[in-house]
C-alpha cells in the first residue's frame, strides 16, 4: 500500500483514509456529451468494466465486432482498479449489426449496457465530465469530522485543478523523458500514442507549475488583469480585461464561483493570456525551453489549450456509512480532465490500496510517479471540444 499524493500537504491535520480497497469502492460513470444519432459507420458501445483498464475492454470489444482496435476511439481512459462505465465507437460497415456479435461473445469484465449507431468516431475529451462514488476507509471518529467539513468547503469553493500523479507515468518522469524529446537531446518514441502520453505529461507538469504559484499568491480562485477566463456553465474562454469596469465584472463573477482563470497546457495553438499573467507562464516553459516556438513541431502529440486552475465539484454528498463507522462515502460531479483524488485529497491523507509497491530507491510518498492506480480518473486530453452532434 503506497501513499497517494497529496496537494494539502504542508497541513498536518488531514485524517488518513483508504481508497480502492475493493473496485466497488471506486464507481466511475462517464457523463456523455450528447446521444448517439441512431445512423452511421461508427457503433457506440457503452459498458461496465471490472478489473480491466480502457485499451484492453477496447480490444476486447473490437475482436468480437471484427473491428480495428487501432480505429476505436473513446472519450477518457478508466482504469482496472474500479467499476467504470464509460463509452468506445468502432467503425463497422452499415451492412453488419453489431448487437448479434456482441450478445454471442463472452466478456468477462465486461457488461455491455448499449448499442447503437452514430456518424463520427468518439475522440478524447467527447464527455461532460463524470459522477463518481467513492468510499474511504479506516477513518478514525474525530478524522471523520474534519473530512466532512473539508469535503464541504471544496464543494463551496472549488479545489486546485492540479493533475494527479497518474498523469506522469509509473516512476513519475515522463516529464522528463518528454523535456529531452522535445529539447533534441533524445530522439522520443516512435508510437504515436506513446508520443502523446509524454507530451501530455510535460503539458501537465507545467501546468502543475503555474497553478502552484497561483496557489503560493492566492490568486487561484480570482481572475488577474489579462487572464484567460473560462465560464463553468458554457466553457466560453475570454480574455479578462487590464482595468477598468470589464475587470472588475470579471472578478466579481469569479468570487460567485461562475469562473475561473486558465492555465497553460503549452502548445502550437494555445492562446496566450496577457499582463503579469503572461509573464509568469512565459518564465516557468523559459526554465525548461528557451525557445517557445519548438512546441511548434510537435503539434502531432499535443496542440495546446487551456485548462482551469479550479476545478468546481458539483453535486457533492458525503456521509459515514451506517454499517461501518470507519468509512465515509462520497458522491460528486467532477469536470472532464478532474481528478477524484485531487478533490478527496483535499480532505484526507489518502493511502491507495491498489497502487503498486514503489522500486527501490523511487521517490518519496508525496512524489511516487506510481501512488495512484494509473487512469482511473480523468486522462483523457482535457478541454477537447465535442463535434456537433
Amino acid at each position: 500500500m503506497t501513499t497517494a499524493p497529496d496537494p494539502r500537504a504542508s497541513v498536518p491535520t488531514l485524517p488518513h483514509g483508504v481508497i480502492r480497497r475493493s473496485p466497488e469502492d471506486f464507481i466511475v460513470d462517464e457523463i456523455p456529451a450528447y446521444a448517439p444519432s441512431g445512423r452511421g459507420e461508427h457503433v457506440f458501445v457503452t459498458f461496465r468494466k471490472t478489473r480491466l483498464n480502457t485499451p484492453d475492454a477496447v480490444r476486447i470489444l473490437a475482436r468480437a465486432l471484427g473491428a480495428d482496435p487501432r480505429a476505436a476511439g473513446y472519450a477518457g481512459m478508466k482504469d482496472r482498479h474500479a467499476i467504470t462505465t464509460q463509452t468506445a465507437s468502432f467503425q463497422l460497415p452499415l451492412g453488419v449489426d453489431p448487437e448479434p456479435l456482441l450478445a454471442a461473445a463472452e466478456f468477462p469484465g465486461i457488461e455491455v449496457l448499449s448499442v447503437a449507431r452514430h456518424d463520427h468516431k468518439l475522440k478524447p475529451g467527447h464527455l461532460v465530465g463524470n459522477r463518481f462514488r467513492v468510499v474511504v476507509r479506516d477513518v478514525t471518529e474525530s478524522g471523520a469530522a474534519v473530512a466532512l467539513e473539508r469535503l464541504a468547503e471544496a464543494s463551496r469553493t472549488g479545489v486546485p485543478n492540479a493533475f494527479g500523479a497518474q498523469r506522469f507515468g509509473r516512476d513519475g518522469d515522463n516529464p522528463e523523458r518528454a523535456l529531452a524529446w522535445v529539447s533534441g537531446k533524445s530522439r522520443g518514441p516512435r508510437d504515436r500514442r506513446e508520443q502523446r502520453l509524454l507530451f501530455s505529461a510535460l503539458q501537465s507538469r507545467w501546468f502543475n507549475e503555474v497553478l502552484a504559484a497561483r496557489e503560493a499568491d492566492g490568486s487561484w480562485t480570482a481572475v488577474l488583469p489579462g487572464d484567460l477566463a473560462k465560464r463553468h456553465d458554457s466553457g466560453g474562454l475570454f480574455l479578462v480585461a487590464l482595468e477598468g469596469p470589464e475587470l472588475d465584472d470579471a472578478q466579481a463573477r469569479a468570487a460567485s464561483g461562475a469562473l475561473s482563470a486558465t492555465g497553460p497546457m503549452f502548445g502550437r495553438k494555445m492562446r496566450w493570456p496577457a499582463g503579469a499573467v503572461l509573464d509568469l507562464e512565459r518564465a516557468v516553459l523559459s526554465r525548461d525551453l528557451d525557445d517557445p516556438h519548438r512546441l511548434d513541431a510537435f503539434a502531432h502529440a499535443g496542440e495546446g489549450t487551456r485548462r482551469p486552475l479550479r476545478m468546481m465539484v458539483d453535486g457533492l454528498e458525503a456521509s459515514v456509512l451506517p454499517d461501518d463507522e470507519r468509512a465515509i462515502a462520497a458522491t460528486f460531479v467532477l469536470p472532464k480532465g478532474g481528478y477524484a483524488t485531487t478533490l478527496l485529497a483535499r480532505a484526507f491523507h489518502l493511502l491507495d490500496a491498489a497502487a503498486p509497491p514503489r522500486a527501490a530507491g523511487g521517490a518519496g510518498d508525496a512524489e511516487a510517479g506510481n501512488t495512484e492506480a494509473g487512469n482511473t480518473e480523468n486522462e483523457e486530453e482535457v478541454e477537447t471540444e465535442a463535434p456537433p452532434t
